[in-house]
C-alpha cells in the first residue's frame, strides 16, 4: 500500500510539473517598417542615328559606339560630313541608388518602303548597371546606348528608320 501511495504521490507531482511546462507562455513584438523612394523614369533625350552609308556591292556593318563613333566592315563606307548619335536617355530615381539596364536582345527593324535593314548588339554605358549620383534629393545619370546596323550587299538608298522604337529598361537593383 505504501508503494502504491508513493507511485501516486509521484505521479501526480509530474502531472503538475508538466502541467506547469505546457502553461508557460512567451510573447515578443516586432515591428514594421517601409520607406517609400522616388520612382525610377527613363526618358529618351536623343534618338540613334548611324548617319550616312554606303552599302557597297558585299554590304556589311556599322558599328555605333557608345561614344557616337562608327567603325565599318566588308564593303560598307561612311559619308564623312554627317550628324551621328548614340540613343541618349535620362535616368533618374533615388540619389545614390544602382539600376539594372536591359537592353534590346532581338533584331530592331528599320525600313524604307519595302526594304529592310537590323540592328543588333546593343551596348550601353554605363553598362549592365548604372549609379543616380546626386544625394538624398534624387539622383540623375545619362545612359548612352550604341548599336550594329546590319547593311545588306547593294542596299536601296534612302532613309531607313521605324518610328515605334526600341525598348532600353532600368530597374533598381
Amino acid at each position: 500500500m505504501k508503494k502504491l501511495r508513493l507511485f501516486i504521490t509521484m505521479m501526480f507531482g509530474a502531472f503538475l510539473m508538466l502541467t506547469t511546462n505546457v502553461m508557460a507562455q512567451s510573447t515578443a513584438s516586432a515591428t514594421g517598417t517601409a520607406t517609400i523612394i522616388s520612382p525610377l523614369t527613363i526618358t529618351k533625350t536623343v534618338d540613334m542615328n548611324f548617319g550616312k552609308v554606303s552599302a557597297g556591292a558585299s554590304g556589311g556593318t556599322v558599328v555605333l559606339s557608345t561614344a557616337g563613333e562608327r567603325t565599318v566592315t566588308s564593303t560598307v563606307q561612311l559619308a564623312a560630313s554627317t550628324v551621328v548619335t548614340a540613343a541618349s536617355f535620362d535616368v533618374t530615381g533615388e540619389g545614390d541608388y544602382t539600376y539594372a539596364i536591359t537592353l534590346p536582345t532581338e533584331a530592331y527593324t528599320i525600313t524604307k518602303g519595302k526594304e529592310t535593314m537590323t540592328v543588333t548588339t546593343f551596348t550601353s554605358d554605363p553598362t549592365p548597371t548604372g549609379t543616380l549620383t546626386g544625394g538624398s534629393h534624387g539622383g540623375t545619370q545619362t545612359l548612352l546606348v550604341g548599336a550594329t546596323l546590319n547593311v545588306a550587299a547593294d542596299q536601296a538608298a534612302g532613309v531607313y528608320t521605324n518610328t515605334t522604337g526600341f525598348d532600353v529598361t532600368v530597374n533598381y537593383n
